[in-house]
């Protein structure tokens, strides 16, 4: 029998290392339940009282056992004689945790081996905890490049499926960033090497609020490379910050801001008259930086949302701004058509958010993409039906893969007769050291060459005539 329920520390074995005890926890949920690690963790983290540096370590243990799993589940499976398929999934959680510390970590091999087997000890018993102890002995005795010079593809036949391995993505998402980066292996490693490191906590200082110089020194921050409203945190739960329970500032990729921003940069044909839409706006995030440039710039935006929950998160994030929350599909929003800017932030895979949310890798499928395309294209054309003409639409999605991003680009345009503009200079200042965001017309954001997701933009403006 279990010795206790695993979501109450009072009644957990004392011998049991409460930081393993978290990530184990967590790690657990996410499998059982499809949680996300980024949600449960820090109230988890909260509710088990560790800070500091025990939280620290449970944060590293966590993200980085879920970045891992494929990877650590060929190298378990080989340790094992079996696969993992065939491991309880109590063990295997505890397995994918002792394996992360023995091949990415500089924790001693006695001391992952030993918490591990202490974890199945206090719920299984003795017979189940010498599986994992064996297990884990075996996969102690090679380091991670050992592992990978065994079980990964060569690097000069299959150079992907190398990478694939070695940087802990699944082989089909690195087939896809090798697309969207032109075939180059130099930029794939880089790419995928950045996706497989922990990103640092991105605020959004919200505009006539607070300043990211402000915010700055009141979060102990760095000021962002490229918005001007960004400030870089090197980690530490976000939330328990003052400036942002008061809503001064918000937790925002700085690429996610850059969108924002370039709608409010476009250049319109024809004068601003201050209808601005964000016609896919949940949870709020855009909708409340836009809702800020609407204020001090006499503007007023429309946020449409299908879900009425999500709904309720814009409402919260844009109180006391120029915002009209609108429930509705986007793609049949019943609103009236004349807007001069319009944001289509489309659902998408998240290919390029992967960094931030390490189960997601391992959950998408080649077949969510297929699914998507329609309606991504559905939106972007209802929103060239209600913008002006001379007006401009930004089109985004949060991933690089060529099918969301350039496919439903061009295949509207050609439907249409939209003209894409240069989407550069909408999101670069004079002066300012932007790596190069791609050859154009559109954007196209990385995490290893700018430190953001990696964000896909472009600006379609609808013609006079029309």
């Amino acid at each position: 029998m279990s010795g206790g329920r695993p979501g109450n520390p009072k009644l957990r074995d004392k011998s049991v290392d409460p930081v393993r005890a978290v990530a184990r926890d967590v790690v657990r949920a996410v499998r059982e339940r499809d949680a996300y690690a980024n949600l449960l963790l820090p109230s988890m983290l909260r509710e088990r009282g560790l800070s500091g540096r025990d939280a620290a370590l449970a944060t590293e243990l966590t993200y980085g056992t879920l970045r891992a799993q494929g990877t650590l589940d060929k190298v378990i499976a080989s340790a094992a004689g079996r696969p993992v398929t065939e491991i309880d999934g109590k063990l295997l959680d505890v397995l994918r945790l002792g394996a992360y510390q023995l091949l990415r970590t500089r924790i001693g091999s006695h001391a992952a081996v030993s918490t591990s087997v202490d974890l199945v000890r206090s719920e299984d018993g003795q017979g189940p905890a010498g599986f994992v102890n064996a297990v884990l002995r075996k996969i102690s005795q090679r380091d991670e490049e050992m592992w990978a010079d065994q079980l990964a593809p060569s690097i000069a036949q299959d150079p992907v499926g190398h990478l694939a391995f070695a940087y802990a993505h699944p082989r089909w998402i690195a087939e896809v960033f090798a697309d969207a980066l032109g075939g180059s292996i130099g930029s794939l490693q880089a790419a995928l090497a950045a996706d497989d490191s922990r990103p640092p906590v991105h605020l959004v200082a919200r505009p006539g609020q607070i300043t990211a110089t402000e915010l700055a020194l009141i979060a102990g921050g760095d000021e962002g490379r490229l918005s001007p409203y960004c400030v870089y945190l090197p980690g530490g739960d976000p939330g328990r910050l003052d400036v942002v329970r008061e809503g001064l500032a918000g937790v925002q990729d700085e690429g996610s801001q850059l969108v924002a921003i370039a709608l409010t940069r476009a250049t319109l044909d024809g004068p601003d008259g201050g209808r601005w839409l964000d016609l896919c706006a949940g949870p709020g995030g855009k909708a409340a930086l836009l809702g800020s440039l609407a204020e001090s710039s006499g503007a007023h935006l429309d946020a449409v949302e299908v879900s009425e929950h999500r709904a309720d998160l814009i409402r919260s994030v844009t109180a006391d701004l120029p915002v009209t929350v609108v429930v509705a599909d986007g793609r049949d929003s019943g609103l009236e058509p004349g807007y001069d800017r319009v944001l289509v932030d489309a659902p998408c895979s998240g290919l390029g958010s992967l960094r931030r949310r390490p189960e997601a890798r391992w959950r998408r499928r080649p077949s969510d993409v297929t699914e998507l395309v329609p309606l991504q294209r559905e939106l972007l054309t209802a929103a060239l039906d209600l913008v002006r003409p001379g007006g401009v639409v930004v089109y985004s999605t949060c991933s690089p893969h060529p099918a969301e991003t350039v496919g439903v680009v061009d295949a509207v345009c050609a439907a249409t007769g939209a003209e894409q503009l240069d989407a550069r200079p909408f999101v670069t200042t004079e002066g300012m050291e932007f790596p190069s965001p791609g050859d154009g017309p559109h954007v196209q954001l990385w995490p290893h060459l700018h430190g953001t997701d990696a964000m896909f933009l472009a600006a379609l403006r609808r013609p006079a005539d029309t």
